[in-house]
């Protein structure tokens, strides 16, 4: 009888072919050191534009020939007291107390009191920027791929900061910044989700969030600390924009989405991209499977030029899926944002709170590797959430019904809520990814990321609320929250799951699964072909039983 690795194959998938190819050889490794520089880059990109606008203690300056002692100065003007009348004047110059010797562009433009809002505008722009060009590069990448997405958002970034260095005035100053902003999220995301196909899911969770929890939360902890060491604003931002030329090398070492690339019908530059996977993990390709995966990409994988955005919610369940991933990214994104912005009232420098939160990340991201491959992307999600709208709501309880809080426990919980919100927001942009169909990931990611994006704007009168009643914020961060999780037990499960090509495929997937299934308490998870032993792989989908 002809042996089983003789027979021909019918059709190889693209989870197949990977494995032929070296799921989790030298090129992954490679994949993930150029994945943990994208990361570096874009922590000092994004955080960057907080460090080149802070703002400086600052009093106003006496001029020659004013007496101290009948001048009082403060922040903004200058009150004389003289025999018979008292005079305030606005002021016209600063003495600035810098942290640590560091000068920032709101220090070099006078941009204080009557000028604060200048800062605040680029910040703003930044922001709207980020919006803009998130949801723009995402409809791109579904059309030119994934790979050109990247290195373009990332020559934008470079560009938008380099013009911020010859900003003069408040006018170029925003339009640099927008244009800065546009470059945010899509010099990182496309990144992730090319790294994300070409591993196998068994070490996706440890090979991303390994990238994550250590390049980037170190590039965040560096941050504040880069720039004090370079000492001007103009220094700083010239130091970390420059290595984003760098992402034009990515064209010789990183490849296009395979999935992509069939699902647009270019088989044969996909099974390129394999093939150079397998010369550099030291295997060789059988013209069996190379047949085999053109057999599947005709037979499967219709072209898929027309579809849009709007497939997604077309049909009712992938609609319910979508809709449920777009409000757990706002309420992510809304809680990271709004939890881990207040700095300012510990009485230390920001530079320093801000090393210490960023810290954080590590912990989480840790956490998630432990955890996330044994209970799923469900529960974590779920109860990431759930943990953090509790301690939350612990914490706005506790400074309702307690007139002189005990700060230790308040603070605790608060670490606490960090902690578990990080958890859920570096889990999330996974989970989203397996989730939606590849025809449109790239504009469905996209689209998930500018809602939660556009749901921060909410983030500052939330907080402003606890002028009225101190407990507010908290309270409704953790109803959100709690909210968050609640959603979450809508969603599917992905782990050890085939992820969706197709529009179809997003319909079907995981239709028969309950809200309170989780992967943790399934005796029989189905398996991925990726995730499966060589001798598994060869028994179930390499060849044909006789």
């Amino acid at each position: 009888m002809e042996s089983k690795e003789s027979l021909d194959l019918e059709v190889i998938d693209v989870d197949t072919m990977l494995w032929h190819a070296g799921d989790f050889g030298r090129y992954q490794v490679m994949l993930m050191f150029l994945f943990s520089i994208i990361n570096a880059f874009s922590a000092f990109h994004y955080f960057g534009q907080t460090f080149i606008s802070v703002v400086p203690d600052h009093e106003c300056k006496l001029l020659k020939g004013e007496n101290s002692s009948v001048v009082i100065t403060t922040q903004c003007s200058k009150t004389f007291y003289e025999l018979n009348e008292t005079s305030e004047e606005p002021c016209t110059s600063w003495d600035y107390t810098n942290s640590y010797g560091y000068v920032s562009l709101v220090q070099q433009l006078n941009w204080v009191c009557a000028e604060d809002w200048k800062p605040a505008l680029g910040q703003s722009v930044f922001f709207i920027g980020s919006v803009i060009g998130s949801l723009a590069f995402g409809i791109l990448a579904d059309h030119i791929g994934r790979l050109h997405v990247l290195v373009i958002a990332n020559l934008l970034a470079l560009f938008g900061n380099l013009s911020t260095l010859l900003s003069s005035n408040v006018i170029l100053f925003a339009v640099s910044r927008f244009v800065a902003g546009c470059a945010t999220d899509s010099n990182f995301v496309m990144m992730y989700i090319i790294v994300m196909e070409y591993i196998r899911p068994s070490m996706r969770t440890f090979g991303l969030n390994l990238c994550i929890g250590v390049f980037y939360c170190v590039s965040c902890v560096a941050v504040p600390w880069v720039a004090v060491l370079l000492g001007n604003w103009k220094w700083f931002l010239l130091v970390i924009s420059l290595p984003h030329i760098t992402v034009l090398s990515f064209y010789f070492l990183v490849p296009e989405s395979a999935q992509w690339l069939i699902s647009k019908g270019k088989t044969e530059k996909a099974i390129v991209c394999f093939q150079r996977i397998a010369n550099i993990n030291n295997r060789t390709l059988n013209p069996r499977v190379i047949e085999g995966l053109r057999n599947y990409a005709s037979k499967h994988i219709k072209k898929a030029d027309h579809e849009s955005l709007w497939g997604l919610l077309k049909t009712p369940k992938l609609r319910r899926k979508t809709c449920i991933l777009i409000f757990k990214s706002m309420v992510m994104t809304l809680g990271y944002d709004a939890i881990s912005r207040n700095v300012d009232g510990f009485g230390y420098s920001p530079f320093v709170i801000f090393s210490l939160t960023s810290a954080t990340i590590l912990p989480a991201c840790a956490f998630i590797l432990a955890v996330q491959d044994r209970i799923g992307r469900k529960a974590l999600a779920s109860g990431a959430l759930l943990i953090s709208g509790l301690f939350m709501s612990s914490a706005g309880l506790i400074l309702a019904t307690v007139s002189v809080p005990n700060s230790a426990v308040t603070a605790s919980l608060a670490v606490i809520a960090r902690l578990s919100i990080n958890v859920a927001y570096n889990s999330g942009a996974q989970y989203a990814v397996e989730l939606i169909p590849t025809v449109v990931r790239g504009q469905g990611v996209s689209a998930i990321h500018v809602t939660g994006y556009a749901a921060t704007f909410f983030s500052p009168q939330i907080l402003y609320l606890g002028n009225i009643w101190r407990p507010f914020p908290e309270v409704i961060l953790g109803f959100l929250l709690t909210l968050g999780a609640i959603a979450c037990l809508f969603l599917p499960e992905t782990l050890n799951r085939t992820l969706p090509v197709t529009l179809q495929d997003g319909e079907d997937f995981g239709e028969d699964e309950g809200i309170f299934e989780f992967a943790c308490c399934q005796k029989n998870v189905s398996e991925s072909m990726q995730t499966l032993s060589p001798e598994q792989y060869r028994e179930k989908y390499v060849v044909n039983s006789s």
